[in-house]
């Protein structure tokens, strides 16, 4: 599509080599564009630029407001409709809606009469199914298009995805010959982003049978992501290099890991603000003009009517800030009793847990029925457990959780244990509930204060991800390890018991090829 607007000539000159400025002017064009294709062909362009910056929820609202200017009954709009779309159903993909994202798959195919795209929406079709664990609908598709004639980047593509379903839906079906096709006629045709997809698929295929083929891949899908200034391919191929190379390099991996996260994240958040902050200057650009358009024998009314309001706004403004601060008052009372309530409550587990049980033990020294010194040692123990469990009461797991992890990992390591932490972010611990944030908190307390009784370790990573809807906990180090009969002690009993209660599973590996590893997976 071609238009003669010159604002929607310059943001396609901009387009993929300063995208700011390119959604500028495609926004302006929406604002003020009287042709609602060409208004729907610029919102379509907004939603791609934001989707490349992780705003999915950005592109979704702006491929809605597109929708809003195209005609189902109107030939002219086929086009915008068919890429509009597909485009929400990859957003719907990476926003994990995958029926939903089905659904606009198929209203795109109803608009598209180009049979080479139609096996691209096919093939994300497919991928949708993949995504959803619904193996056997998307070879069916699959089957159906790898058959149809296709340019090469297209076929390799589909036979890329083919084989990788075909694989996920049989583990023990050899993807190998097909993956390699794939990845040939990417590197005959130069398609530089279709290697990078080969580049995972085959170092995900080869990760179990052929580790060192895994990390082969892993190094070639960094390569290339760094020449594709690819970030998000770049963090796969590092997350993969972590898993597979040599220990002596996991390290600098982990380093540049979450270095490179966290500049993404704040780079990302910078370009979120920065859209809304240009939707929010047009339209505030548009509202000034249109009432510069107004007639001055308006200006009068406008006059008693702003007065009307300005008076009607103090006497709101009045009245709430009044009913705020009774609302504050009463609000800062309760929260005070509460305060009081949990200082009592506290007080007196403490006398009734603790106070008492240490007066018990110290009343069989007295009387001389404390020689035992295990049995005394195991009774301070759990009283010492009690303690701990009643301190961990009162922390606070709500503001900047990711920053209480790492001071804490870090305090118990000190200055003679190296800790590498990989994906504990601000982010992640928002969708973790304050009840889940506490306990996680002791549980990985506790699993560094044994490694610094028992392990004699001198690294310890740390790895946090989420998968679907679960949380992932990976926690190694380079001590002794488990042995492969483990009889816990309290600390680590209480740590399974909290891992129960929340309904989640902590896996100790006494088969680890060196030192200890620990798996933790909690429903979120």
């Amino acid at each position: 599509m071609s238009f003669k607007d010159p604002d929607y000539a310059k943001a396609l000159s901009f387009l993929d080599r300063r995208n700011d400025s390119a959604f500028y002017f495609f926004n302006k064009v929406a604002s003020a564009a009287k042709d609602s294709l060409q208004t729907a062909s610029a919102y379509n362009y907004m939603a791609q630029i934001q989707s490349d910056v992780g705003d999915y929820f950005g592109g979704q609202e702006s491929l809605s407001l597109a929708l809003r200017f195209l005609a189902p009954g109107n030939k002219k709009n086929f086009q915008c409709l068919t890429s509009t779309y597909n485009e929400l159903g990859l957003t719907s993909i990476r926003l994990k809606n995958l029926g939903t994202a089905v659904n606009y798959f198929d209203q795109a195919a109803k608009f598209s009469n180009d049979s080479g795209y139609q096996l691209i929406l096919l093939n994300n079709k497919a991928l949708a199914y993949q995504d959803k664990k619904a193996y056997l609908p998307a070879l069916t598709i699959y089957k159906d298009i790898i058959k149809r004639k296709s340019n090469p980047e297209t076929y390799a593509r589909i036979l890329n995805n083919f084989a990788t379903t075909k694989w996920l839906n049989d583990p023990n079906y050899n993807a190998a010959p097909e993956l390699r096709k794939a990845l040939k006629i990417r590197l005959q045709q130069n398609d530089r982003w279709g290697l990078n997809s080969s580049y995972i698929h085959l170092g995900d295929f080869y990760a179990r049978s052929h580790p060192d083929s895994a990390l082969y891949f892993a190094v070639k899908l960094y390569h290339s992501a760094r020449e594709l200034h690819s970030p998000d391919d770049e963090l796969d191929a590092l997350s993969k290099l972590i898993r597979l190379a040599p220990l002596s390099e996991t390290k600098s991996y982990f380093t540049h890991y979450k270095q490179l996260e966290d500049s993404l994240q704040t780079a990302r958040n910078a370009d979120k603000n920065q859209f809304a902050l240009i939707r929010y200057e047009a339209e505030k650009n548009k509202a000034d003009n249109l009432r510069l358009q107004k007639d001055n024998t308006e200006k009068k009314y406008e006059l008693i009517k702003k007065n009307v309001l300005l008076y009607s706004t103090l006497g709101l403004s009045a009245a709430l800030a009044a009913a705020a601060w009774l609302w504050y008052r009463k609000r800062k009372r309760r929260m005070e009793f509460e305060s009081r309530q949990r200082e009592l409550q506290l007080s007196q587990k403490v006398h009734d847990e603790v106070a008492n049980g240490l007066y018990r033990i110290m009343k069989q020294i007295e009387h001389g029925e404390g020689s035992n010194r295990e049995v005394l040692l195991d009774e301070m123990e759990a009283l010492y457990e009690q303690s701990r469990d009643i301190s961990y009461e009162r922390v606070n797991t709500q503001a900047n959780f990711d920053e209480k992890v790492d001071k804490l990992l870090a305090g118990l390591a000190g200055d003679e244990i190296n800790v590498t932490v990989a994906g504990n972010n601000a982010v992640l611990w928002e969708k973790v509930n304050a009840t889940m944030r506490r306990h996680l908190l002791y549980i990985l307390q506790e699993l560094m204060v044994n490694m610094r009784k028992h392990s004699e370790a001198t690294g310890v990573t740390l790895s946090f991800k989420l998968v679907e809807n679960q949380l992932h906990i990976q926690y190694t180090d380079n001590g002794k390890g488990f042995p492969q009969k483990i009889q816990f002690g309290n600390g680590l009993r209480h740590t399974v018991s909290r891992m129960e209660g929340m309904g989640g599973t902590i896996t100790f590996d006494p088969l680890a090829e060196k030192g200890a590893k620990v798996l933790i997976a909690l429903a979120i």
